[in-house]
């Protein structure tokens, strides 16, 4: 998940939340969330990290469902929108100060139970895939199956684009490129592959829609082994000739150390995709893959509620 781990799991914030709240005053979401992000010492760059889906920041989220946690086994009660106090349960509770609150502390509560039972029914069973963490909340869960398949659909993409023909892989790169908002049509780029008669070019392609500038492609279909700073000299070498300023080199492999440094020293720009990126914008731009499942996540719309 990339998170790091300096950011507490969900249920280590649970009782850290319930000692936050003893004074037995209204707390806002935003001001105990602040509060609680001082306790455990997180870093402003920790506090702004956020879920893959870039919607909202992981501490954030781990505080909310460490209040829902609360709230489902009544230690805690919504007051108003967005406020929320200890109830007497939760004080009891603190009382007798137990040293974590986790999920197995809050099956004692029957209401507690009964939530977990309908979630329960509801949870996802994943076989013989890495198991997922209890300590993960709802959206991390669901972030983490996501991310699982779509590493699995990469690995598919790369081998069924090594085993593609050339002809086919090029055509498969001008497609993705146009798709990717690069100008001109599938037709005028068709024109352009292989026709420019120079070994190290594989293709041309506008810019821009109104052709402002080209963008030359050389487009390597490679088995194994690593793309050396040699191919890519050779690509430079090429553009020189052609006075192009631009150029994509695009693989199945990798690129090795030397080719990147040298790349990124050049004067005129040349972007160096490998395999994985290919597959990554393949996915992203709708090249060899078709939607076969859509997972809309609704949160309430507090706007309609305010009377």
């Amino acid at each position: 998940m990339g998170v790091n781990m300096a950011i507490p799991d969900y249920e280590s914030i649970i009782l850290p939340l319930l000692k936050y709240i003893a004074d037995g005053k209204e707390h806002s979401k935003r001001e105990a969330t602040d509060g609680l992000a001082k306790i455990f010492l997180l870093s402003d760059a920790e506090r702004k990290e956020l879920l893959p889906s870039g919607q909202q920041a992981v501490f954030d989220n781990r505080v909310g469902w460490a209040r829902t946690y609360l709230k489902k086994a009544g230690l805690l009660e919504s007051t108003k929108w967005g406020y929320f106090k200890i109830t007497q349960r939760g004080l009891n509770v603190l009382q007798k100060q137990p040293p974590k609150i986790d999920v197995e502390f809050l099956k004692q509560f029957s209401e507690f139970v009964e939530f977990k039972k309908i979630t329960k029914k509801k949870k996802m069973e994943v076989k013989g895939q890495a198991e997922f963490t209890t300590i993960q909340t709802p959206e991390e869960l669901l972030e983490t199956g996501y991310n699982m398949i779509r590493q699995e659909l990469i690995q598919e993409l790369l081998n069924k684009t090594k085993g593609c023909s050339p002809d086919f892989f090029e055509r498969l790169v001008i497609e993705l490129l146009i798709n990717m908002g690069y100008g001109g049509s599938r037709q005028d780029a068709g024109k352009a592959i292989g026709k420019s008669g120079d070994g190290g070019i594989d293709g041309i392609i506008n810019e821009d829609r109104l052709g402002l500038d080209n963008i030359y492609i050389q487009a390597k279909r490679w088995g194994e082994g690593v793309v050396g700073s040699p191919e890519i000299q050779k690509f430079v070498g090429a553009l020189a000739g052609k006075k192009a300023k631009k150029g994509i080199f695009i693989t199945t492999s990798t690129f090795s150390k030397n080719a990147i440094d040298y790349a990124a020293s050049l004067e005129n720009k040349v972007v160096l995709i490998g395999g994985e990126q290919l597959a990554n914008l393949m996915i992203d731009f709708n090249v060899g893959v078709s939607k076969y499942g859509l997972y809309e996540i609704k949160k309430i719309d507090t706007d309609y509620f305010s009377e």
